[in-house]
């Protein structure tokens, strides 16, 4: 998708890494086409509506868990010369064609819109609308693995989103791709033209990736694609330019560079070999009267007639392929597509001219009734995966302007009660206790059989390998009980910031205590005679040294009376615990 010629990996030196809070807090405009196919290829037919599926946790997943604020785009119309191009790599390699259904667009702008998401429509690409956006300042960066965003203007494309790794992800900036690369926006559209695109998937025959960059590079970005039009209609404004491939087309009234210096064939430095006895080689360092030094295997004189030389021969090289490159773009018809150019530099990619972004809140109970009717989900089921993006809203409108404001309506925030890492990112295990006040109207019930018939759904999903969330749990404690949610640690600061004091307080004394405890352990087993019965009153397991220590002491014949009974304890546990089922009756009695 995008340039072709594996364009990624001439970009990916380029590229950072960004860890879990490079989005917090930045609007980012997702390509939502990319997602449906990527599922629909990766999982198709292992799950019920794999792309309904992967939206709805992906979306909570960067909600919530990266604190970002998506916008997604859709595809438009598709571009005639898409069609053809999609048509002709079908027909080429029999690859999977990746068009999507106009329903499933619908069906998932219905979801996003319930999920509060702002959803805009491209007049053809969706990558297009992303990078227009990014161009514009509308968005902080773009979600597309579409290398063509560059193209359109993009400044900031994040490649690749792992929420459940500890691998970052892959971020691109334009500034870096020019400060590497030398290459600006123009430069890449030259680029895409000679190598192929989505648009026109030949490019030039005979020239590849770094054939096309290093050509590209001759040329300013203001006159690149002028120029791709003069050496296509062999215009012989180009000859004699000493800027430009032009310079390439040597013109026979060129004066012909400077005969090189005749060199001594023993020591290879200007000059002749009876000269050199007549008079000291100066390179040599020798006296006059005696012969110079032999010259070694390989040697290269470095005077500046020989300096000359090499940068001619450098420069009649350079000049023989930028003449082949030159002949082989002028015998393209119809090169370059001056449509396909103005496609990548026009602004207007989206159907609105001034589209309205806004983020609202969910509808859970219709939200509900539709992933109830399309993925056949239990409400409970609903109710907890969304939850985390309810807490993140929450949090939010609390940190901006604190109110008496329940979370779902039912819950207030008790405590923290610890600090969680999951994949290399810190969060704050925050407890929700239901509200007295909808305690007394309401009796709140753990329904016990959702939860095994979930399982069993989640497992017979398990392939999709997508992003689910980190499940809200029941937390019971000698307070009560509470809803346990994993939690930004710099967003409850401000929503929450005397609990959070409060939390810090508490963990910075039972730090204290806990290190006092270890070196007051610390200096009780210094000494070997309290050593032992210390690690058992702890009943901590021994060190080898006073283990070996404490063993030597036992009589040889308990030992062997402990070493046989051991043996047939084990045996009788080795007899009681022989299947009385096969193993495949055993997993299903497990996982049901």
């Amino acid at each position: 998708m995008g340039v072709g010629g594996h364009f990624w990996d001439l970009l990916k030196p380029h590229a950072r890494f960004e860890g879990c809070n490079f989005l917090r807090n930045k609007t980012v405009a997702v390509d939502l086409s990319y997602w449906i196919v990527q599922q629909e290829t990766a999982i198709k037919g292992y799950t019920r509506n794999p792309h309904i599926r992967l939206t709805f946790f992906r979306t909570i997943n960067l909600f919530s868990k990266f604190g970002a604020y998506p916008v997604f785009v859709v595809d438009g119309t598709p571009s005639p010369l898409k069609s053809q191009a999609r048509i002709v790599r079908f027909f080429r390699s029999s690859e999977y064609i990746t068009s999507i259904p106009g329903s499933s667009y619908a069906i998932l702008e219905e979801l996003l819109e319930l999920l509060g998401m702002p959803v805009l429509k491209a007049k053809s690409e969706a990558e297009a609308l992303c990078a227009e956006l990014n161009r514009e300042g509308h968005v902080d960066a773009c979600i597309t693995a579409d290398s063509d965003a560059f193209l359109y203007g993009a400044q900031c494309v994040i490649k690749r989103i792992q929420p459940n790794s500890k691998e970052p992800f892959e971020c691109y900036h334009i500034s870096d791709i020019e400060a590497g690369l030398g290459l600006k926006r123009k430069h890449l559209i030259a680029v895409s033209l000679l190598v192929g695109n989505d648009h026109d998937l030949n490019g030039i025959t005979g020239i590849g990736l770094d054939t096309a960059v290093r050509f590209v590079k001759n040329f300013s970005e203001n006159e690149i694609l002028e120029r791709l039009h003069e050496i296509a209609r062999e215009d012989p404004v180009i000859q004699g330019n000493d800027d430009s491939v032009g310079k390439a087309v040597c013109s026979p009234a060129e004066k012909s560079p400077k005969p090189k210096c005749p060199h001594c064939s023993h020591c290879g430095h200007p000059g002749n070999k009876k000269a050199h006895l007549q008079l000291s080689c100066e390179y040599c360092n020798s006296t006059a009267g005696q012969s110079c030094w032999q010259k070694p295997v390989g040697f290269k004189c470095y005077c500046s007639s020989c300096d000359l030389d090499r940068k001619e021969k450098e420069k009649k090289k350079t000049k023989t392929w930028q003449i082949a490159v030159c002949r082989k773009i002028a015998s393209q018809q119809n090169f370059p597509n001056e449509e396909i150019i103005q496609m990548y530099l026009r602004n207007n990619h989206g159907i609105d001219d001034d589209p309205y972004i806004g983020w609202a809140s969910p509808q859970i109970e219709m939200l509900i009734d539709y992933l109830a009717y399309k993925q056949h989900w239990e409400p409970s089921y609903c109710r907890q995966r969304l939850l985390p993006m309810l807490s993140t809203i929450y949090l939010r409108h609390m940190a901006s302007s604190p109110t008496n404001d329940l979370l779902y309506g039912q819950y207030e925030f008790h405590s923290i009660q610890r600090v969680k890492i999951r994949y290399g990112h810190e969060f704050y295990v925050v407890n929700w206790k239901k509200a007295a006040s909808v305690c007394m109207d309401v009796v709140c019930t753990i329904p016990e059989g959702s939860d095994t018939q979930q399982e069993s759904a989640e497992l017979d999903e398990s392939l999709d390998l997508l992003e689910e969330t980190d499940v809200p749990y029941i937390h019971i404690d000698s307070g009560g009980c509470f809803l346990s949610t994993d939690e930004d640690i710099e967003l409850v600061q401000k929503a929450f910031p005397q609990k959070a004091g409060q939390f810090l307080k508490e963990k910075e004394l039972k730090d204290m205590k806990k290190s006092q405890r270890k070196k007051s352990n610390v200096a009780s087993e210094r000494t070997p005679e309290n050593s032992e019965s210390s690690a058992a009153s702890r009943n901590v397991q021994l060190s080898i040294t006073e283990f070996y220590r404490s063993s030597k002491a036992v009589c040889p014949n308990k030992l062997e009376e402990t070493a046989e009974n051991s043996r047939g304890s084990s045996k009788t546990k080795r007899t009681d615990t022989s299947p009385r089922f096969s193993k495949s009756v055993r997993r299903r009695l497990l996982f049901g």
